[in-house]
């Protein structure tokens, strides 16, 4: 029943005019274009799979949920771990240990990261209560990303959706160690955009980002670390999983879209908000496909509120202020459906139903 589900969802989104799907929140593209972006992420799985780690506070916001979701459902990625940050990272390793149960990833450590105090409510509890308290069970964040980093020298990506907490105490406990990451892509600061800001109107309204200004301390010694940075702010990862492609992605029925279908409705009950922003996804989406979020170097300076100015210094970012929510939906919804690859079918044309023959189900209404 999926595989005839998918593609009659899969078709009727493509064959919506682009006025239509323009209106409804929905890419505005051809289903050739969306082809294209599956294709041109299937390509990349025959090269040697990225090494990364993703440290996250899972758990309050839910586009953490999704970073992890399209990670764990991505071959071009080798998930080394998952460590915890920022408030009570017990109860988001139980979370994460539990989603990755769910979804049949158990052999991916999961590692406990300094618990402090919370900024933000805990929204995902309940399901994270539903996997056992276990005093002992992860090994410490910091210890954890040090022996990985040395286990391999030069070829890890920490991929960065938390304040910065984790990342500060290895670059005090060794910061040698920390130098030889290949990289940190962060979700993380606003340069002309800020929340709520999506572009539509003329003006800059910069705001002092969550992750960034929590921990405004960790922030400033990650942009002085000269570890390459790529950061996604604000500017490039207000995406908005909407009404319409909510049902296109729950409906393939797969354990790792019921997990977040269910996550999905717990946090919609707590913030009473339907619709989730998906920040942090764009941070892993760019580690498998670089052109969803293409990125120029500047200067990043942290100032003392936690705003990421724009200095005059050397470049010590990489940084994308743009990307295409058209091109991101077209590249995720497969990932995470398990169809990436496979050609978005086109529904029949209207005329292409003879007299008296009944329309397909993708063509009904």
């Amino acid at each position: 029943m999926r595989q005839l589900l998918i593609p009659l969802v899969l078709a009727a989104f493509s064959a919506l005019p682009a006025t239509a799907q323009n209106s409804a929140g929905l890419p505005g593209t051809q289903a050739a274009s969306a082809n294209s972006t599956t294709q041109a992420a299937a390509s990349t799985i025959a090269a040697p799979p990225q090494k990364i780690i993703i440290d996250t506070d899972i758990g309050d916001d839910i586009d953490d949920a999704y970073a992890l979701a399209l990670a764990i459902s991505s071959p071009q990625l080798q998930v080394l771990g998952i460590t915890t940050d920022w408030g009570d990272t017990t109860l988001r390793a139980r979370l994460v240990s539990r989603f990755l149960n769910a979804t049949g990833h158990p052999d991916i450590p999961v590692a406990v990261g300094l618990q402090t105090q919370p900024t933000a409510s805990f929204t995902q509890e309940y399901y994270a209560e539903g996997y056992p308290a276990a005093p002992g069970k992860w090994p410490d964040a910091v210890s954890f990303l040090q022996s990985q980093i040395q286990k391999y020298p030069g070829q890890i990506t920490l991929i960065a959706l938390a304040p910065l907490h984790n990342l500060a105490a290895l670059m005090a406990r060794n910061p040698a160690a920390f130098k030889k990451l290949k990289r940190v892509v962060l979700m993380g600061g606003s340069i002309n955009q800020g929340y709520g800001d999506l572009g539509y109107l003329p003006g800059e309204s910069p705001s002092a980002e969550y992750n960034i200004a929590s921990d405004i301390p960790a922030a400033q010694k990650l942009f002085a670390s000269g570890v390459p940075i790529y950061m996604m702010p604000l500017d490039s990862t207000q995406l908005k999983l909407d009404e319409v492609m909510r049902p296109i992605l729950f409906s393939a029925g797969t354990p790792l879209t019921d997990t977040l279908s269910t996550l999905t409705s717990e946090w919609t009950v707590a913030t009473q908000n339907p619709t989730p922003t998906l920040y942090d996804a764009m941070a892993v989406a760019y580690v498998i496909d670089p052109s969803l979020c293409p990125t120029q170097p500047m200067n990043i300076v942290v100032d003392s509120r936690g705003f990421t100015r724009v200095g005059t210094g050397a470049p010590n970012a990489n940084v994308c202020l743009h990307s295409d929510s058209d091109k991101f939906f077209h590249f995720l919804l497969p990932q995470l459906m398990g169809t990436a690859g496979e050609p978005i079918l086109a529904a029949p044309s209207a005329t292409s139903t003879s007299p008296g023959q009944t329309p397909s189900p993708a063509a009904s209404h």
